[in-house]
Parts: C-alpha cells; sequence; structure tokens
C-alpha cells in the first residue's frame, strides 16, 4: 500500500499550485502561442454563451434595465416618459449593446480566471499572492460601482432631466437608444471610476508613491475627485456630482489607510 503522507492536501495547495496544475514542465514558444490561442477561445466561447442566453432572455433582461426608468416614471406619473426610437435601426442597436455588454460583464470572472491561469506561470509566489487579491478586488470594486451607478445616479439623472423638462413644460421624447446609452455609460463609467484606490496600492507597493504624498495633497486630490465626478456624471448640477464625489473621497481615504498597512509591511522586510 502507498504511503499518501506526503501527498499535499488541498487546503495546503498554494495559490501557484493551483493555478499552475498541470502546467510544471516549460514549454516553448509555439507552445505559449498555443497556450494564448486556447485561453482567447475560451474567453470567446464564455463570452458567446452569456451573449446568447442574454438574448433569449432579452425582454426580462431589458425589464430589469429598465428599472431606474420605471422607479422615475412611478415618481411623475402625470409625464409621458416612455421611450421610442426615432430610427429603423436604433432598436438592433440597444439589442446588440445589451447582449454584447451583458455577455462582457457576465463573463468576465471566467475570462479573468482563464487570463490568470496564462500569465500565472510566468509569476512567482510572491507576485501571485498580489496580482490575484488586486484582480478579485478589481471587480468586487467594478461590481461596486456599477451598482451605485444603476440605484443612484441613473435614476438622480432621470429625475433632474424629467424635473427640467416639466420646469420649461417641453415634451418629453427619449429615445431607447439615448437610455442605454445613458446607462452604459454611467454603469461602465462608474464602475471603472472605483477601481482607482487599486491603482494607489500598487503605486505604494512598488514604492513610486508614499502615503506621505498622498496625504501632504489631499486637498489636490478632492479637486481631481470632483473634476472626475463633473466628468463621468451626465448632468451638470450640483446634487448628482456630488453623489459621484461622495464615494470616490471615501474609497481614497480607505485607500491611505490601506496604502500605509502595506507600506509599513515594505519597510519591515527590508529591515
Amino acid at each position: 500500500m502507498s504511503d499518501d503522507s506526503d501527498d499535499p492536501k488541498p487546503a495546503e495547495l498554494s495559490l501557484t499550485t493551483v493555478m499552475n496544475r498541470g502546467r510544471d514542465r516549460p514549454m516553448g514558444f509555439f507552445e505559449h502561442l498555443e497556450e494564448m490561442r486556447w485561453m482567447i477561445i475560451k474567453c470567446m466561447v464564455v463570452f458567446v454563451i452569456f451573449a446568447v442566453i442574454i438574448g433569449y432572455y432579452l425582454a426580462e433582461f431589458n425589464g430589469l434595465l429598465l428599472q431606474p426608468l420605471v422607479k422615475v416614471q412611478r415618481e411623475y406619473p402625470t409625464v409621458d416618459l416612455t421611450l421610442g426610437t426615432n430610427s429603423v435601426l436604433e432598436g438592433f442597436n440597444v439589442v446588440i449593446q445589451m447582449c454584447i455588454l451583458g455577455g462582457l460583464l457576465t463573463a468576465a470572472p471566467f475570462m479573468l480566471f482563464f487570463i490568470g491561469r496564462f500569465v500565472s506561470p510566468a509569476l512567482n509566489e510572491k507576485e501571485l499572492k498580489v496580482i490575484l487579491p488586486l484582480c478579485v478586488s478589481a471587480f468586487v470594486l467594478f461590481l461596486c460601482g456599477a451598482a451605485f451607478g444603476f440605484y443612484i445616479l441613473v435614476p438622480g439623472t432621470l429625475r433632474t432631466s424629467t424635473e427640467i423638462n416639466v420646469m420649461f413644460h417641453y415634451t418629453t421624447r427619449w429615445t431607447a437608444g439615448s437610455y442605454f446609452s445613458m446607462l452604459s455609460w454611467l454603469v461602465l463609467g462608474v464602475g471603472g471610476t472605483f477601481e482607482f484606490p487599486l491603482l494607489i496600492l500598487l503605486l505604494v507597493w512598488l514604492g513610486i508613491m508614499s502615503t506621505a504624498f498622498l496625504r501632504k495633497y489631499r486637498r489636490h486630490a478632492i479637486v481631481l475627485i470632483v473634476i472626475i465626478a463633473a466628468i463621468v456624471t451626465p448632468t451638470p448640477d450640483p446634487v448628482n456630482m456630488l453623489l459621484m464625489a461622495t464615494p470616490l473621497y471615501i474609497l481614497f481615504e480607505l485607500a491611505i489607510l490601506v496604502a500605509s498597512r502595506v507600506e509599513k509591511r515594505r519597510l519591515a522586510r527590508k529591515r
């Protein structure tokens, strides 16, 4: 009977072992190209699967994306906020936009895993311990930003636009294309903006930036955050800008707090 006492238990497997399982032997240039080809194929297959699923349940997915508009419609029952189209292909463009963006967002975790499996042999244990948490944190922060944009900023933008139309007695003729373009800009833009603390942490970990520098130029960072909020929010009203700037500033302070711990650990290792 063979002795299995030396075999690593699943709980004891390192990150490198998990990511590089079955790929311990050195590979040549063309083998790397073959691995990259299969990585791209797997990413495309996962994307197509989720895009097809969204296309199959297009009516349900469309109803989900219209929730902010439905919420504002209930608040302004006397205003006609029904979406329409002003071109023959606008409806087709909306369908393509929903399938492509929805497929990318839902397939993103699987695609990140496939990409991680591909690049993992070039990373050592220390680098994997940094890269993998960064990828997970980036995805979580993106989801938080996308949810913030979808549930907070999109309804706020619709309310502001509706109130302006009511004040000037304008007839509301919103189109499906303009609504989904605004929705994509806010959801994707805010989701990407929420990832900026990771850039700060990475710069501090690499020693390019220090927490003392961040604290010294805190006022400049506030001005930059306000500018970013003004760019991301589609309406120039101060309410939406404040709604966007507040979580960004909170994330900036949290980034400084976490970066200070990273900085202390790096200095302790040098000693």
